[in-house]
């Protein structure tokens, strides 16, 4: 009797093993409401095709530096289906000569080269980059012609991309950085965000699949 009772143990304990594993691999239960919020007014994202992650930063915001080697890691392992963008806001003057530096060094091509540097130089070298001139020396030093930066950090393509900027994070009702949206729909809240991200990522290609 004692010997069947073990016995029935053990198997009860191996049906439930499964179970329990299963649970333990599950994803974490991200709500609405608390996690991230629909958007009232939801924006085709640029490439109707893909799944479209943005990504609403400042240089001049400690959170958004915080947050940048957790995006970078991200981006190594994101989904090809998704496209990242990241957008350079000037919510007041004193955050544009860096939103400018933004989008001047991506009209240069050395933004990759120079994002991290910058984000380095301003939070954890506590330098002074808020004026073109400081900029055009920090660039400069990183082997951009100051000429061409300046040219650049001037420009009709700049400025139009600025103000595109601001009018997008607008018509998101971004009220700070860093924000992130997700398919044009949702608006992350969790400070665990790119594990929210993910969360949404697959919930849309899993509603894609029917």
């Amino acid at each position: 009797m004692l010997h069947s009772l073990r016995r029935l143990l053990l198997v009860l304990l191996a049906c439930a093993l499964p179970l329990v594993v299963a649970r333990a691999a599950d994803p974490p239960a991200f709500e609405e409401g608390r996690d991230y919020v629909r958007l009232p007014t939801p924006m085709p994202p640029a490439t109707p095709d893909k799944i479209e992650v943005i990504e609403f930063f400042s240089y001049t915001c400690p959170h958004c530096y915080d947050l940048d080697s957790t995006v970078q890691d991200w981006l190594k392992r994101k989904p090809e289906n998704v496209t990242f963008v990241r957008v350079a806001v000037a919510f007041g003057a004193s955050w544009e000569p860096s939103a400018r530096a933004y989008y001047a060094a991506e009209a240069l091509g050395v933004l990759d080269k120079l994002h991290q540097p910058l984000f380095d130089a301003i939070h954890r070298d506590k330098r002074r980059l808020g004026s073109e001139d400081e900029l055009a020396a920090f660039f400069a030093e990183h082997g951009v012609d100051r000429d061409a930066f300046r040219k650049a950090y001037q420009s009709f393509q700049t400025e139009t991309q600025l103000r595109r900027g601001n009018q997008l994070a607008q018509r998101y009702g971004v009220r700070g950085v860093p924000t992130v949206i997700v398919d044009g729909r949702y608006d992350v809240r969790s400070p665990r965000i790119f594990e929210v991200v993910d969360f949404l990522i697959a919930a849309k290609l899993a509603a894609s699949r029917g």
